[in-house]
């Protein structure tokens, strides 16, 4: 996903796990052999920014490295690699549109039109208050209901412009948005409805003849 990939020129001068978080790193490090702790660098520094308003300075890469007995620009190759790993500052609620093929085919420059109108910023920016950043990002996996848009760990999908304005006033207003499809779409079935087996089994069939299941 895309996220500003621009490194912050204002770092903290340290960084530390909480003690609930040294807790949940001990239980990722103990997934893996002493010998490959190494392996355990995405999650936890998942849990550093996660910890540190969801992004990542170059300390908490730096304490990540001496966990994992790590060399730190090992550290940084990774989080520089990924762009799930935010290299600066972003608001308390990562935007994060998707305007890949299925998505703009299926609305996603209203979507982000939306966020324009209703923010007043365009995508890579920060609202003035730190509420809200917008960044366009590539295909988030979700095609069959585009357009979708993630914010923080939730999908949100079947979007409009008035469904994404809805939403961003709900975030803004301190509510927590249902995730999911927002026009009530059950999974990815048909936006339609469905087109097969429409029809109720009859009362009076067998069990396994409705349901199509072998003795």
């Amino acid at each position: 996903m895309s996220t500003p990939a621009a490194v912050a020129a204002h770092q903290p001068d340290s960084f530390a796990f909480t003690p609930d978080n040294v807790a949940v790193a001990e239980k990722i490090l103990a997934r893996y052999p002493v010998d490959k702790r190494a392996s355990a660098v995405l999650p936890l520094l998942h849990l550093a920014q996660r910890q540190n308003a969801n992004w990542l300075p170059k300390v908490a890469m730096d304490h990540v490295a001496g966990l994992l007995g790590m060399a730190p620009i090992r550290v940084y190759e990774v989080a520089t690699f990924y762009t799930m790993f935010n290299k600066e500052p972003v608001g308390k609620h990562l935007v994060q549109v998707c305007t890949t093929t299925p998505c703009w085919l299926r609305g996603s420059d209203e979507v982000l039109g939306a966020c324009k109108r209703r923010l007043g910023i365009g995508p890579g920016e920060t609202t003035p208050d730190g509420q809200f950043t917008v960044v366009e990002i590539e295909c988030a996996g979700a095609c069959v209901n585009a357009p979708v848009v993630a914010i923080g760990e939730d999908y949100y999908e079947d979007l409009d412009g008035p469904a994404m304005v809805a939403l961003l006033d709900q975030l803004a207003r301190g509510e927590t948005p249902t995730p999911g499809s927002q026009t009530g779409r059950r999974g990815s079935c048909p936006a339609t409805g469905p087109t097969t087996l429409t029809n109720p089994p009859s009362p009076s069939a067998p069990a396994d003849a409705a349901t199509g299941a072998d003795d």
